[in-house]
């Protein structure tokens, strides 16, 4: 697989990146399907309407950063929950 091609993975948490009041801004971490390489990724590499956030065990798709290969680019969530589900 090479760079640009997209990947699919799960979000396996979130790290502190030490930004932030407090280190409140964290970057997120996704594990590659087909290498289980982890990648990193902050919120505003998340392509979607509305807040960008995703849960830890969620599935998403990726491309892997063209500049650094331990980074993610144009991260998708795949199967998003019901946003009812934040409510409860």
């Amino acid at each position: 697989m090479s760079v640009g091609d997209p990947r699919h993975g799960i979000i396996l948490g979130r790290r502190p990146s030490g930004g932030g009041p407090g280190g409140a801004l964290g970057a997120y971490v996704v594990q590659g399907d087909e290498d289980e390489r982890c990648y990193g990724f902050g919120h505003r590499r998340i392509v979607t309407e509305g807040f960008r956030t995703t849960r830890t065990g969620e599935g998403v798709r990726f491309r892997a950063g063209a500049e650094s290969l331990d980074r993610a680019e144009f991260v998708i969530r795949l199967g998003r929950p019901d946003p009812a589900e934040y409510y409860r």
